[in-house]
């Protein structure tokens, strides 16, 4: 490059910008893989009808993580595609295709309208969104983290902060629905309102992507011409640390996913205070970790990831024992603000920990592919996997085992980046 065509630097406003381009529509691509979630229940009423209703919920719950089959080829795509042409021209059309599964969702006929196209439908709108964001958590997560190589953590950190920004937006129209309308109402129609509300805001977030610069970072490094070649021969074992570090985040997300189901169905609590409690616990990440992504860049990432994922291995038997004993709301409000906190201690770091696994050149093909495997083998099936081990076992500690199995994995991957010299 000449003087005269190298990158400038960004100053802080156009970084904030950029958190704010990625964050948002971040927030909004995750949007309607949550919301599906909350309302798997109704779901499966309205285009899964059996004649048991475990059966239904279980086939909703399968619906949703079948989507995540497609993420690991939508990483394969846009992860090359953003290496070798741009972090921000991929995220711009990730978050296009995900709008047209939304709005399939959104205007399907159900099963006593059309019958089995129903089922069909949804199965097709979820594969797109499965599609799209396979190739969304690598371009944004690069995007953020290439902000300002010194404070990558912090910058990096909203990758997952956006992520409890959907959670919150979710959780308060879920409870709003609730708690203003009837079973009847939510089940005719109330449940389209979450999924059009994504519909509209795309736009918005597809006009303030479009308006940003892409990273200096990427338009300094010599492009690799074949990403996932390099990928999967020379760094296979950074793919696998990387994907074994997801585990822990991704069935815990998706646990706290499954949460106001697991307290109607199993608790029997209101769905409202439900909602209110997983509201709570998206509020606490959303603070926590930015806030856990800067202390990284001062004191490492791996220490305070270390520290959350044995203590959740230690602690969340004791708190699902706790809440089966004792199913009250307060009991729920307390135990979902304890996973909060140590969630948002294992996950503050973790964007900027797998971005430095990577070189610049392949960076969003390594951060797709080992997240979106790391999702679609541990975390989609998260809500299936919790509502099938309790209906196995008898048990309603049963999804504490899961986040059990998932700490000790997790482990298993911070001990192998910490041997590799990553701190």
């Amino acid at each position: 490059m000449t003087a005269t065509t190298l990158p400038v630097s960004p100053d802080q406003s156009q970084r904030w910008r950029a958190v704010m381009a990625a964050s948002i529509g971040n927030a909004l691509e995750w949007f309607d893989f949550v919301v599906y979630g909350f309302f798997a229940v109704t779901m499966a009423k309205l285009f899964f009808p059996t004649e048991n209703e475990t059966v239904s919920l279980l086939l909703a719950l399968g619906t949703f993580g079948v989507t995540f089959f497609m993420r690991p080829l939508g990483a394969i795509v846009f992860g090359s595609f953003a290496d070798r042409y741009g972090r921000k021209a991929t995220f711009n059309l990730t978050i296009t295709i995900m709008m047209v599964g939304t709005a399939i969702i959104a205007f399907a006929p159900t099963y006593s309208s059309i019958g089995l196209f129903a089922p069909i439908l949804i199965v097709a709108a979820r594969m797109v969104q499965g599609f799209s964001a396979g190739g969304e958590f690598g371009s944004a997560t690069a995007f953020l983290a290439e902000q300002n190589p010194e404070r990558r953590g912090f910058f990096a950190s909203w990758q997952f902060a956006s992520q409890g920004l959907t959670t919150i937006l979710a959780t308060a129209i879920g409870a709003t629905l609730a708690s203003t309308l009837t079973t009847e109402q939510i089940d005719t129609w109330g449940w389209r309102i979450p999924f059009i509300f994504g519909l509209l805001i795309g736009p918005v977030a597809y006009y303030i992507r479009s308006h940003i610069d892409e990273t200096m970072e990427f338009q300094s490094t010599q492009h690799s011409k074949a990403p996932l070649r390099e990928a999967l021969s020379d760094n296979k074992k950074r793919l696998l640390i990387a994907l074994g570090t997801v585990v822990l985040s991704t069935v815990a997300m998706y646990t706290i996913l499954f949460m106001p189901t697991y307290a109607t169905r199993q608790l029997g609590l209101p769905a409202t205070g439900s909602f209110m409690a997983t509201l709570l616990t998206g509020a606490i990440q959303m603070v926590l970790i930015p806030f856990v992504g800067a202390l990284s860049d001062r004191h490492g990432r791996l220490p305070m990831a270390f520290a959350s994922s044995i203590a959740i291995l230690l602690t969340i038997y004791p708190m699902f024992a706790w809440l089966a004993a004792a199913p009250t709301l307060q009991t729920l409000l307390i135990v979902q603000a304890i996973i909060g906190v140590l969630i948002a201690g294992y996950m503050g770091g973790l964007p900027a920990l797998m971005s430095d696994l990577f070189p610049t050149r392949m960076r969003t093909t390594g951060l797709s592919i080992s997240y979106s495997f790391g999702v679609a083998i541990f975390g989609g099936f998260a809500p299936f996997i919790n509502a099938w081990l309790i209906e196995m076992t008898g048990s309603k500690l049963a999804p504490s085992f899961y986040l059990m199995l998932a700490a000790a994995i997790s482990l298993v991957a911070l001990t192998a980046a910490h041997r590799l010299g990553l701190r």
